[in-house]
């Protein structure tokens, strides 16, 4: 019986000790940060997901207005289908990199799509394309915020792996650095595109007429 409780003992020290020499060497950090990129691209592809399930709405609305416009709103929906049939693979630089290019093209597909509404007045004042104006900018700027907050966390973890002791720790342990989003223009993911479907110009006051000067007292 006392023999059991010492392997027991002995059992529970060393767990201790190895738990003591894996936090010691970064190895629940390493796991910590690696959780946190995992959240932020379960983040990004919600905002792209949803995006994308306006664009049929979108392109329904527009096409009710501006029947003519068959090929922007066939670019649209294309480029919506390119998005919707790739399977991403975070950890793969190749598959980030297809993933980010489909998803540009349909960011330029929509820009195209915003500027050809201009020459409908009819279409900007419908309610239903007023809702899905405020719906596509809220989900850009939401966009832009996990994108953000993914390419910073991207950047800790494979920064943190490549430090030492974590070095040694993530060699061991199989944890390799992440590809991340390439970004032309690092102020861009600061900023959400611009969403405009027309917003009326302010009007510039008309001048007003000179006072005429009062008449000059009879003599």
């Amino acid at each position: 019986m006392q023999g059991i409780l010492r392997r027991k003992v002995a059992l529970a020290a060393v767990a201790a000790i190895a738990a003591l020499l894996l936090s010691g060497c970064g190895y629940n950090a390493i796991q910590q940060k690696d959780e946190a990129v995992k959240a932020g691209w379960s983040e990004v592809l919600n905002q792209y997901q949803r995006r994308a399930d306006l664009v049929p709405n979108l392109v329904a609305t527009v096409k009710g207005y501006a029947t003519h416009e068959s090929q922007v709103l066939t670019e649209v929906t294309e480029a919506r289908s390119r998005v919707g049939q790739i399977q991403v693979n975070a950890d793969d630089a190749a598959s980030l990199q297809q993933f980010q290019a489909a998803q540009g093209e349909l960011s330029s597909a929509l820009s195209r799509l915003l500027v050809v509404t201009e020459n409908y007045p009819t279409l900007k004042a419908d309610q239903s394309f007023r809702d899905l104006q405020a719906q596509l900018e809220g989900t850009e700027n939401r966009i832009t915020v996990a994108r953000g907050r993914y390419i910073a966390a991207v950047q800790e973890y494979n920064t943190f792996i490549r430090s030492f002791p974590q070095l040694v720790t993530a060699k061991i342990f199989g944890f390799r650095e992440k590809p991340n989003f390439s970004v032309e223009n690092e102020a861009q993911i600061q900023r959400a595109p611009a969403v405009d479907f027309g917003t009326p110009a302010p009007s510039t006051p008309q001048p007003q007429p000179a006072t005429p000067p009062p008449p000059a007292p009879a003599n």
